[in-house]
C-alpha cells in the first residue's frame, strides 16, 4: 500500500492540520442532483431562453432543476396554466409548465427537472379578478403585498381593507386533478409533446416536491386556511396525493413534506404533536404516519425526505460553519430554536445542537422497515451576506457534507456570486464516488475526496475556512498510487464582488501545479479558499481535464 502525503506549508507557522484520505473507505455514489438549483428556466412561451443562457447551464454542469416556483406551485392549475401568487395579493397570473418541461428535454437533455404537485385542494381558476397593483402604487413591493386582495378585496377609503373573495379566483383541486399532470406529460397519448413532437422523457421528470412549505399555510395561503389545519388532516391530503401519484406512474419520486425552516423541521401549527400518549416533533411525526400508512396500504409513500433551510446568520465566521448544522454532533448552533422542541419540558434552551440529517435518519430506521431506501434532500435554502468568498466556502462545504452524508438532492434558492464557480468546481472536476476523508480541524479546514470507478483518478477539495490566515495541511492518502511527479491544483480565492463565472473556460479558477517529491506535496491553502487537486495513477499523457 502506498501513502501519499500533500503537506501545506506557511512560512513561519508550525501549525499543520492532518488530513487522511482512503481512496478504500467510505466509497459511496454521489448523487448528480447534488448540483441543482432553483428557478432557472422560462415559463413563458413568448420569453424563452437564450441560447447562450442554456450554454451557460451545461457550463456550469448544473444537473437537477426544481421549477414549481416555491409558494407559487402550491395553487397551481396545469390545467389553466395558471397560478395564484400568495406573495402578491394572491393574483393569479400565467404559468407554463409545459413549456418549462419540453423546453428542458430539448435543451439539457440528461438534467432532471421537478415541478410540485397541489395538496391544499384549490387551484388558479381565473385572472379576471386580480387586484389591480398598478393603478394602486404602480407594482412597487411594499409590506403589505401578503394581503389577501385578489377576489375584490383592497384597501379601504377611510382606511383599513377589504379581504378578497378566494371562490372568485380559485376552484377545487382533487388529488386526481393535481396528479393529472402525470398523465398530461408522461402518457404516450398526452399533450405533453415538445416543440419538435417529441413526448416527454419520463426519466427527465421522476421527482415531485409533494407541495410547499405546509407548515406555514396559514400565513401563506391564508385564503385558503386563515387558520392552520390539523396535522392529519394535512396527512390525509398528503396520502391521497401520493397514492394517486403512484398509481399513475409507478416510477414517481414522491419528496416532502417541504418543510420551511428550521423552526418548522420540528413544530407544526407552531407545536409539537400529541401522538401515542407522548410529543412528537413534526418530522419525527410525518415519518411515523408515513410508516403507518405505508404498513396499512402497502403503497410506497416517500422516496426523499425534504426539508428547507433559510438560516438567520449574518457573521461571516457563522456562515462558514452552518455546513455542520447538518451532521455535527458536537456542533453548537447559534441559532438553535426549534430543536429546543426536543426537551423534555417542550422547550429546552440547552439543547442547541442540530445533527438533523442524523437525526431524521434515525426516525426513518425507527418507524420504518430497515430497507426502507427513503433518502434526504434540500429543495431549498438561503444564506445572508455578499462576500463571494465566505459564499463559496459555505457551497463548497455544504456540497462536501452532503455527498459524505448520500443527500440525493440539493437546489439552493437564493444564488449569490461565488456559488457558479464552486458549482461548476464540483460538477465538472469531481468524480461520482465519494470516499473517506478525515480531518483534525474540521471546524477550520476539510477535504471532500471523490474517486472514479476503477480508482485511476482522485479529486480532493480542500476547504480552507480561515477569514484571513493561510492554513497548513499534512494530508495522507492510501490505497492510492501515484505515477506522476506533478499534478494540477484548481483553487478559488480571492473572488471579487461581481460575478466571474461566464463558461468553462471563461471563469475565475487559477491554475496551478505541485509537484511529487518523496511522496510529499507542498502547497498553501489561501485564507477562504476552495482548492481542488486533480490526482491521477494513469500515464502522463492522460488527459488534463476530467470533464472534457
Amino acid at each position: 500500500m502506498m501513502r501519499v502525503a500533500i503537506v501545506l506549508l506557511v512560512a513561519g507557522s508550525a501549525f499543520a492540520a492532518e488530513i487522511h484520505v482512503d481512496a478504500l473507505s467510505g466509497q459511496k455514489a454521489i448523487s448528480p442532483y447534488l448540483y441543482g438549483r432553483n428557478n432557472s428556466l422560462s415559463d413563458d412561451p413568448k420569453k424563452p431562453l437564450a441560447e447562450t443562457d442554456w450554454q451557460f447551464l451545461r457550463d456550469a454542469g448544473v444537473r437537477m432543476l426544481r421549477e414549481s416556483g416555491g409558494n407559487n406551485a402550491t395553487k397551481y392549475n396545469w390545467l389553466l396554466k395558471l397560478s395564484s401568487h400568495p406573495d402578491w395579493y394572491n393574483n393569479v397570473y400565467a404559468h407554463d409548465w409545459d413549456y418549462e418541461a419540453a423546453s428542458l428535454q430539448v435543451n439539457l437533455p440528461g438534467v432532471q427537472g421537478m415541478w410540485s404537485f397541489q395538496l391544499i385542494g384549490k387551484a388558479a381558476a381565473s385572472k379576471a379578478h386580480n387586484f389591480n397593483d398598478w393603478a394602486y402604487n404602480r407594482s412597487q413591493w411594499w409590506e403589505g403585498v401578503r394581503n389577501n386582495w385578489a377576489g375584490g378585496g383592497g384597501p379601504l377609503p377611510g382606511g383599513g381593507q377589504k379581504e378578497g373573495d378566494p371562490n372568485l379566483y380559485l376552484t377545487d383541486w382533487s388529488a386526481d386533478d393535481t396528479t393529472g399532470i402525470l398523465d398530461h406529460w408522461l402518457d404516450p397519448n398526452g399533450l405533453g409533446l415538445d416543440p419538435n413532437g417529441l413526448g416527454l422523457d419520463p426519466n427527465q421528470l421522476l421527482y415531485w416536491n409533494m407541495d410547499n412549505e405546509p407548515e406555514i399555510w396559514s400565513g401563506t395561503h391564508d385564503d385558503v386556511y386563515p387558520q392552520q389545519p390539523p396535522v392529519e388532516d394535512f396527512m390525509q391530503m398528503y396520502f391521497a396525493v401520493a397514492k394517486k401519484a403512484r398509481a399513475r406512474f409507478p416510477r414517481t419520486k414522491l419528496v416532502g413534506p417541504v418543510t420551511a425552516n428550521e423552526w418548522q423541521w420540528y413544530n407544526w401549527d407552531n407545536d409539537r404533536i400529541p401522538a401515542d400518549g407522548r410529543y412528537c416533533v413534526w418530522l419525527e411525526y410525518f415519518i411515523k404516519r408515513i410508516a403507518e400508512e405505508q404498513q396499512a396500504s402497502g403503497v410506497r409513500l416517500l422516496d426523499v425526505l425534504d426539508i428547507h433551510f433559510y438560516p438567520g446568520e449574518t457573521k461571516p465566521e457563522d456562515i462558514v460553519q452552518l455546513h455542520r448544522v447538518w451532521f455535527d454532533e458536537s456542533y453548537n448552533y447559534p441559532g438553535a430554536n426549534g430543536v429546543r422542541r426536543l426537551g423534555a419540558s417542550g422547550y429546552d434552551r440547552s439543547i442547541t445542537k442540530e445533527f438533523v440529517l442524523t437525526r431524521c435518519r434515525r426516525w426513518l430506521d425507527q418507524y420504518m422497515d430497515p430497507n426502507h431506501g427513503v433518502t434526504l434532500g434540500v429543495t431549498e435554502m438561503g444564506i445572508n451576506g455578499d462576500n463571494p468568498n465566505v459564499t463559496a466556502v459555505w457551497y463548497a462545504s455544504t456540497l462536501g457534507v452532503f455527498a459524505d452524508e448520500g443527500v440525493e438532492m440539493f437546489l439552493p434558492w437564493s444564488w449569490k456570486a461565488g456559488m457558479w464557480e464552486v458549482l461548476h468546481l464540483f460538477s465538472r472536476y469531481g468524480q461520482p464516488i465519494r470516499v473517506h476523508a478525515r480531518s483534525d480541524h474540521e471546524d477550520l479546514v476539510s477535504a471532500y475526496a471523490s474517486i472514479n470507478a476503477d480508482l485511476s483518478a482522485m479529486t480532493v477539495v480542500l476547504v480552507n475556512r480561515s477569514l484571513s490566515a493561510n492554513t497548513n495541511v499534512n494530508l495522507a492518502a492510501a490505497n492510492f498510487p501515484l505515477a506522476r511527479t506533478e499534478y494540477e491544483v484548481l483553487r478559488l480565492s480571492g473572488l471579487p464582488p461581481a460575478e466571474t463565472f461566464h463558461s468553462h473556460t471563461d471563469n475565475a479558477l487559477q491554475e496551478d501545479a505541485v509537484t511529487v517529491e518523496d511522496d510529499v506535496m507542498h502547497l498553501t491553502l489561501p485564507p477562504l479558499s476552495v482548492s481542488a487537486i486533480l490526482l491521477w495513477n494513469e500515464p502522463a499523457d492522460s488527459p488534463a481535464d476530467p470533464g472534457s
